[in-house]
């Protein structure tokens, strides 16, 4: 089954809410590094929105606030974080929620590449992680979330979602053992 690995909202807007985000851009190079010697597709993720925000409601608790935020209309603030920026001919999806299906066209993106298991990484946890997680398990997606390759400003939440929450709907697992299941010289 086709594969691709998922890298969402790893922004350097967003990077920057993480305590200690070494770890996981290490981690997430080593796991970029891996899927494109195995020849697993990656996409990017992003989210973003045009100047004045006409994505977002009034109504929308989660994102009105984001309107008087000026790193969200900062090409700069919102780029994909230099450590693991995209090569040429990786994709790239920008939403505009918190699924990373919501307002993108990564569906048509996953069909078009015969894609069934998606690997998922990012920031945060308890959003972006979470809502397409959710959103892929009612798609019928094979799912796997790298564990390691995950952040959110809040650990316990993190931990909660990866020991009893995930695993529901599926493999939890780290990048390391993710690399080893590749069989990759």
């Amino acid at each position: 089954m086709a594969q691709a690995l998922l890298v969402m909202d790893v922004q350097n807007n967003i990077v920057s809410r993480i305590e200690h985000p070494g770890e996981l851009l290490i981690n997430l190079e080593n796991t970029l590094g891996a899927a494109r010697r195995a020849g697993i597709p990656v996409i990017y993720v992003t989210v973003g929105f045009r100047p004045g925000f006409p994505e977002v409601s009034e109504t929308n608790k989660a994102f009105r606030a984001i309107r008087s935020v000026p790193a969200y209309s900062d090409p700069q603030a919102t780029a994909i974080h230099p450590a693991i920026a995209p090569r040429d001919g990786e994709v790239g999806v920008t939403k505009r929620r918190v699924s990373a299906f919501a307002g993108s066209d990564l569906d048509i993106v996953l069909r078009a590449g015969a894609i069934r298991h998606l690997v998922l990484t990012g920031i945060a946890t308890s959003g972006v992680v979470l809502s397409t997680l959710r959103e892929a398990a009612d798609k019928d997606f094979e799912l796997t979330v790298l564990s390691d390759c995950c952040a959110d400003t809040d650990p316990q939440v993190h931990a909660l979602l990866m020991e009893k929450i995930f695993p529901r709907q599926a493999a939890v697992i780290t990048h390391q053992d993710w690399i080893a299941s590749l069989s990759i010289q």
